[in-house]
């Protein structure tokens, strides 16, 4: 069953090949710009809010829901946007010359390295609450136990798969590793893959790894683990198998959307920002599930994925309490309604969520695996960035000859040193 647009319909917007910013950098530009302070003059009524909405649709969107807040507040909210990858150094620059502005929406797992560096302002003390937010998605906008960042909406991987072709096939939607397997080596016939994912050397291949590596029991601390060789060898499994493309270590998640509508793999791993790009296929009947699991009774736990809205550090109290009451009002439970309808992504408000299963029942799955999801920068806060790129290094050398084991070691090494 084809999804339904429940309100606008977004242009396809995959996630970015975001470049990991150096923490060192930051942490020395962003503790050298002392932060306190500010160089310009402001109109006392308007605020800025920068962000990476730099699609036509979805900055149409915020400038809404800026316009909706800001008649609401009594002030003028204005959206500067640059593309994703450029936010973080755009913000140095910014805080470099002490011209931030008022409101910052970080990728998440960009977020923890601006906020070490002493250039953010808790939230709570703004007079945000998480009441109705699910504790992983508050850990998800949080660094060292201290909330920074609110989230509207919030993603994660499920399995899509083209209902159609496993119908024929007479599959049933696999749960399991061993059932991922088999169904994937059925269906893979002619030019089709049994299924696409991306092990790119960038964030994209890392996203798409940790359900496996965290729901068999991985974890990022410890790289070299059994438990993280299982979940890389499981993958070099599935290309050894001929299920996966070999092209597979070099594909962005928009790339392997592309394979699936293509009809050159019957599932994918993926994520909802990929949702309006499907419907323009109409002849596509997809649907999605939850993704397997090591073993029966396993809890298929993925990454959260998204952006938080976050106030910086500038050193003037009046305008960050108003920066604060800002974002609380776009990330209260009637904007994030919206919001998500919009761009297919859930709700991080429990009771906005509960509205939006009701809305979009046929992404019910991604709700629940929304619910069991976690957050990448939850144990090493800042110190992501690093075991990203080792993974990223790792990938391309297990998938291409080296063992699991080899590359995982090298990983961890990678990541304890920095180098």
């Amino acid at each position: 069953m084809t999804a339904h647009p429940p309100v606008a319909a977004p242009r396809p917007r995959g996630r970015s090949r975001r470049a990991v910013t150096s923490f060192a950098a930051v942490s020395v530009l962003v503790s050298g710009a002392a932060l306190t302070g500010c160089a310009e003059q402001r109109d006392s009524d308007v605020y800025t809010v920068m962000n990476s909405s730099t699609d036509e649709t979805y900055h149409r969107w915020d400038a809404e829901a800026m316009a909706r807040c800001g008649k609401r507040l009594g002030v003028t909210i204005e959206q500067q946007s640059v593309p994703a990858a450029q936010v973080m150094t755009k913000a140095l620059r910014m805080a470099s010359s002490k011209s931030l502005p008022d409101i910052v929406q970080f990728d998440a797992s960009e977020m923890p390295t601006f906020a070490d560096a002493g250039g953010l302002v808790d939230l709570r003390t703004l007079g945000l609450t998480t009441e109705d937010v699910p504790e992983g998605i508050v850990g998800f906008g949080s660094y060292k136990g201290t909330y920074y960042g609110a989230a509207r909406s919030v993603n994660t991987l499920a399995l899509f798969y083209n209902k159609d072709v496993l119908d024929e096939a007479g599959v049933q939607v696999p749960t399991t590793w061993d059932e991922l397997r088999e169904t994937a080596k059925k269906l893979t016939q002619g030019k089709r893959y049994g299924l696409a994912l991306s092990a790119g050397g960038a964030e994209d291949g890392v996203f798409q790894f940790t359900p496996f590596m965290w729901s068999n029991g991985g974890d990022e601390t410890d790289l070299d683990s059994p438990q993280v060789v299982g979940a890389l060898d499981y993958w070099k499994a599935l290309l050894q198998d001929g299920s996966l493309s070999k092209s597979t270590v070099n594909w962005t998640q928009a790339d392997v959307n592309d394979q699936f509508m293509a009809g050159n793999a019957a599932m994918m791993i993926n994520g909802p920002w990929q949702v309006e790009t499907l419907n323009t296929k109409k002849s596509l009947n997809w649907e999605i599930a939850q993704i397997p699991v090591p073993e029966t009774g396993a809890e298929s736990v993925g990454p959260l994925g998204g952006a938080v809205l976050t106030v910086p550090n500038t050193g003037d109290a009046e305008r960050e309490r108003t920066a604060g009451r800002i974002v609380g009002c776009l990330a209260g439970e009637k904007e994030q309604l919206t919001y998500a309808l919009n761009s297919w992504m859930v709700p991080a408000n429990e009771k906005a969520a509960a509205k939006w299963r009701a809305e979009v029942p046929e992404l019910d799955a991604l709700a629940d695996q929304v619910a069991a999801a976690r957050s990448r920068t939850a144990k090493l806060g800042a110190g992501w960035s690093g075991v990203s790129l080792a993974l990223q290094s790792a990938f391309q050398s297990a998938l291409t000859g080296q063992s699991s084991e080899a590359a995982l070691k090298r990983a961890q090494q990678r990541a304890t040193s920095g180098n």
